[in-house]
């Protein structure tokens, strides 16, 4: 049975001297694609190439004033096409939604209540915050057009948010999973590469031996086009010497079939729940990653570095949950080395139980 092309519209395209070259076609607009077949490289262009073919959105289709109408000329403008391509396509899904439910409203006429309504129709806090945040970034876009003079999404309440998103990963439950999956496995190989790189699905679906040189690895974020450039651990070594030095990629699956970041995560999944980890997820080992490292005395820049963010700031909560627990120790080292004679119960019995010795009056 003929295997499907994971990259419809791509063909093998050799040059006169015989060098492979991978082309792209479809509606009359063609292009070369670079990089190695199926790297983070090739997959950016492959994304960019497809959006060449669609070409602009045309604004015909929309009265002009409409939510719609203001959203075409927000994706067509450079702040939009400028940003990332995993980017680009989480965003483009949910400004689809707004022009769904919302597209045919004049936005010029929108309030802060109608903004609050269009949030209550998502399920969740998170989503609701979502609709508010675009809203805003397209009020914003509006007025620095002249088309609006103000912000409704600006005044309109977040939700509250629950718990700190996707979960971290603990020790005990990374030596859970490695002991479920065994050495040389593909599922130890993955979670290796997510903990020891903190690569997303889509990094860590394109990484391969082109990104590793000198005993360190190397490759640009598709979120954010910050490059990371870190030593390769003993672990993660260990399991990358078992990969052949001909594979383009470190992970794939079927007869050596890329994985999309889509797929690669939902196949991870299905790795943790096989170990008893049903609430672990990929992105939560890249907070592990980071986690480790402020643990370790690391700062805000060289976790940053580790995260290949372009700002310190997500950095700086990991940094400052690190500082958190190391002053609360060296405060209790304080209250148990400041006078000898006090006696404090056993934490771990309950703080004054019955029965313990009293404070010793001065």
């Amino acid at each position: 049975m003929r295997r499907r092309n994971p990259f419809p519209g791509v063909t093998r395209a050799p040059d006169r001297h015989g060098k492979v070259r991978w082309r792209f076609r479809r509606k009359g607009f063609s292009c070369y694609l670079p990089g190695a077949y199926g790297s983070a490289e090739f997959r950016t262009a492959y994304e960019q190439a497809r959006q060449g073919a669609l070409g602009p959105q045309p604004t015909e289709r929309f009265s002009r004033g409409t939510l719609a109408w203001l959203i075409v000329q927000y994706r067509n403008s450079p702040k939009y096409l400028d940003q990332a391509e995993a980017s680009k396509r989480t965003l483009r899904g949910q400004l689809d939604w707004l022009m769904q439910v919302a597209g045919d409203l004049p936005f010029a006429r929108l309030e802060t209540r109608h903004v609050e309504a269009l949030m209550a129709k998502k399920e969740g806090p998170a989503a609701a915050n979502r609709v508010k945040k675009n809203l805003s970034l397209l009020f914003n876009y509006a007025a620095k057009h002249g088309w609006a003079t103000h912000n409704p999404a600006r005044h309109a309440d977040r939700r509250k948010v629950s718990g700190s998103g996707y979960h971290t990963w603990t020790d005990a439950e990374i030596a859970q999973y490695l002991d479920y999956h065994g050495e040389g496995t593909r599922a130890r190989r993955a979670l290796m590469l997510f903990l020891c790189t903190g690569a997303s699905r889509q990094d860590a679906a394109g990484l391969g031996w082109q990104h590793v040189k000198d005993g360190r690895i190397r490759f640009a974020r598709g979120k954010t086009g910050v490059v990371a450039d870190l030593p390769i651990l003993p672990e993660l070594a260990a399991e990358l010497a078992d990969v052949p030095k001909g594979d383009v990629l470190f992970l794939t699956h079927g007869a050596g079939r890329p994985y999309k970041a889509t797929t690669l995560g939902n196949w991870f999944k299905d790795q943790c729940k096989a170990a008893g980890l049903d609430h672990c997820s990929a992105h939560g080992l890249r907070k592990a990653g980071a986690t480790r490292l402020a643990e370790a005395g690391a700062t805000e820049m060289e976790v940053m570095a580790f995260l290949a963010h372009a700002s310190p700031k997500e950095a700086a909560t990991y940094t400052k949950k690190a500082a958190r627990a190391t002053l609360a120790d060296h405060a209790f080292d304080r209250l148990a080395g400041t006078k000898p004679e006090r006696n404090v119960s056993n934490l771990s019995q309950r703080l004054g139980k019955k029965g313990s010795k009293s404070v010793k009056k001065q």
